[in-house]
């Protein structure tokens, strides 16, 4: 008899979440991670009392209430609402694009003064594209807000972002803007939102408690890829595509972001968790400072250090870690290719954001897997 029913490759959350319900349906699996550690992307390391997010800003958010219940379950979430602000050359501005953003650029003070001023950017923006679609980013985002949202909180971050100029970037990457007309900074529109009280670490261990789990295994590199069929009857594959299947059909591209992370010894740095820096003059995109994401009020100066990490995005190399897939249409079609090969496979899951060549938030990941039926 095999040891296990399912050998799942990548212990974050969509590998996390499959363990606990195969779990839960009676199932023996084994998870395996090449990182010394578990959770993959949510890890969180504790430095001077903060949960430190060492992969980057995670933000949990979602409008399913089974999805909010389910992880509630494992853990309590707090109430953290994400409210990132823009740094501009020394000014900031609040996002997303809302009635304190165009006060802040403009001095309007009523929507109807706001839709008059982008309503004007964005007809100048029209007649100077003479009749003609927008061919690239840049012309696709002048037509949606106009020129001052576009040259102030959008072009220098986003070229930072993609390390191409916005007039080399397809027009698609930004179908819409949202633009709201009322007073209100908070990023996201879902009901739900927040942060698991305790860090990232807590969702993680709840959700693998009783799991037999190895980390510092390589898939590729140990005796697991040629044999896991001897092992388990089925593979939950969370790694990226084309490497499943050697490259054969060629290499997807990948952004991927890198961290410079330090210890500040003062209690509040910046104020808030997030802070984006949308002009050159600065070579990273964002600074994140952790503790705001889980200590609020008096117990931010209760805690007499802060932890902030900037965030630089950078073309991906091997050996890095891939973080966002690079939706043009080479890349799609490559990965379209790569997932009519998954399809064929026996017995294998291909699951998250790598294994499906997809950009997903956390809760689109837990909604897949509690819908799925282990066998």
């Amino acid at each position: 008899m095999k040891n296990y029913d399912y050998l799942i490759v990548g212990a974050g959350l969509f590998g996390c979440t499959f363990a606990y319900k195969a779990r839960q349906a009676g199932r023996r699996c084994l998870v395996i991670d090449k990182r010394p550690h578990l959770g993959g992307n949510i890890y969180c390391e504790d430095v001077e009392g903060i949960h430190v997010h060492k992969y980057g800003a995670h933000i949990f958010h979602t409008s399913n209430k089974k999805v909010w219940d389910f992880v509630n379950s494992i853990v309590e979430f707090n109430r953290y609402t994400n409210s990132p602000l823009a740094n501009y050359k020394g000014r900031l501005f609040n996002l997303p694009f809302n009635m304190n953003t165009f006060h802040q650029m403009w001095g309007v003070t009523t929507p109807e003064m706001a839709v008059a001023k982008i309503e004007e950017q964005k007809r100048q923006a029209v007649e100077a594209l003479g009749g003609r679609e927008p061919s690239n980013l840049e012309e696709q985002a002048l037509v949606l807000v106009g020129k001052d949202i576009f040259e102030i909180l959008i072009k220098e971050y986003t070229e930072k972002q993609w390390g191409r100029k916005c007039s080399e970037l397809p027009a698609f990457i930004i179908k819409r803007l949202p633009v709201r007309l009322i007073f209100d900074n908070n990023y996201f529109n879902d009901k739900y939102q927040g942060i698991p009280i305790g860090g990232y670490n807590r969702l993680i261990d709840g959700l693998l408690e009783g799991v037999e789990c190895k980390t510092n295994v390589d898939f590729f590199s140990s005796e697991y890829k040629a044999n896991w069929r001897n092992m388990a009857d089925k593979l939950v594959y969370t790694g990226a595509i084309d490497e499943y299947f050697d490259y054969k059909l060629g290499k997807l591209d990948w952004r991927t972001v890198s961290f410079k992370t330090r210890v500040e010894d003062k209690p509040n740095y910046q104020g808030n968790a997030v802070v984006n820096y949308t002009s050159h003059e600065q070579p990273y995109t964002r600074v994140i400072e952790h503790k705001h994401f889980e200590m609020f009020g008096q117990e931010v100066y209760d805690c007499p250090k802060t932890v902030v990490s900037e965030e630089y995005s950078t073309e991906y190399k091997d050996g890095m870690e891939p973080y966002y897939p690079v939706n043009d249409s080479r890349n799609n079609a490559l990965a379209e290719q790569y997932r009519e090969l998954a399809m064929k496979e026996q017995n294998v899951i291909f699951g998250g954001r790598l294994a499906q060549y997809k950009y997903f938030d956390m809760a689109p990941i837990i909604e897949q897997v509690l819908g799925l039926e282990i066998g």
